[in-house]
């Protein structure tokens, strides 16, 4: 039986895992898992059940969840569905709700408890986020979508769930200096996988979550030596790193530099991470 699975993207622990895993590999027991939807506004997961240690990435209000295990002491074990990150969050933020309908695609919008801007609002969503519309409402001559509790947003800032950006750059140059954060993975704060996964994802590409993932995976290898021959889109990876190429010379990249998603000059960048611990660049991908 196989033993070693990668922690992030397999739910299989010693003492338990999946029920899709029985047979392949030694647990305690094994379990189907209970489906339910992200409820906060971000969820934070973490490689183990503690508060003291950094996130590994975040799920985004309305995504689906498999939950294998709750605790006594307010934490939960799943698998998130977008891009199969498993982890460990709290079990106050997840809850059993309808099939969402629309995404949000303004980088940051409210949600109130009722069609009124005036309220005060239940929450701040990220572009990414999905939501169950349940009807239309008008006020004062804004158009709100009412979500299937009860909640509402303004409708403009909501997509349907199969509509796709034709420049999904844009969507990540539209994330222009929002803060760097380690594991984070929302508008609010994200690091240079995320940026990439949640700018894809709006040109309908779904992308793994981990940068070395999508060293890995994500579209097509394409040779870096001539770095001039990069086009918009294509993606630069570094040791633990990736950014995206959106002009000659330019590179845009959510990095511990600037704190901050920037623009810097592609040779510039190429030769200030040759200084560090990163190195050089070690592969270049093209996204079909």
């Amino acid at each position: 039986m196989q033993t070693n699975f990668d922690r992030r993207r397999h739910p299989v622990r010693m003492d338990l895992a999946a029920k899709s895993y029985e047979g392949h590999v030694a647990a305690d027991r094994f379990v189907e898992g209970e489906k339910y939807r992200v409820s906060a506004d971000r969820l934070e997961f973490r490689p183990q059940p503690r508060h003291d240690i950094s996130i590994d990435t975040e799920g985004l209000f309305g995504e689906k969840i498999t939950v294998y295990e709750q605790t006594q002491e307010g934490w939960a074990w799943g698998q998130l569905e977008t891009d199969g990150y498993v982890g460990w969050f709290s079990s106050d933020a997840i809850r059993k709700a309808e099939k969402p309908t629309h995404r949000v695609t303004a980088l940051r919008t409210f949600r109130y408890p009722a069609p009124e801007l005036k309220m005060p609002p239940l929450g701040l969503l990220s572009i990414g986020s999905l939501v169950s519309v349940a009807s239309e409402a008008e006020t004062r001559g804004l158009q709100y979508a009412v979500l299937a509790d009860g909640s509402a947003i303004v409708a403009k800032h909501l997509v349907p769930l199969d509509h796709t950006e034709t420049d999904w750059v844009a969507s990540a140059e539209a994330l222009l200096g929002t803060p760097y954060l380690w594991g984070g993975r929302s508008s609010l704060g994200l690091d240079c996988s995320a940026l990439v996964q949640l700018a894809a994802q709006t040109g309908g590409i779904h992308l793994p979550r981990d940068s070395d993932m999508q060293e890995a995976e994500a579209g097509t290898e394409i040779p870096f030596d001539n770095v001039s021959s990069l086009i918009r889109g294509d993606l630069l990876f570094w040791k633990g790193h990736v950014g995206i190429i959106t002009a000659p010379n330019q590179l845009l990249h959510a990095n511990g530099h600037t704190m901050t998603v920037a623009y810097e000059e592609l040779d510039k960048a190429v030769a200030r991470i040759a200084a560090t611990e990163w190195g050089a660049i070690t592969k270049a991908r093209r996204l079909g």
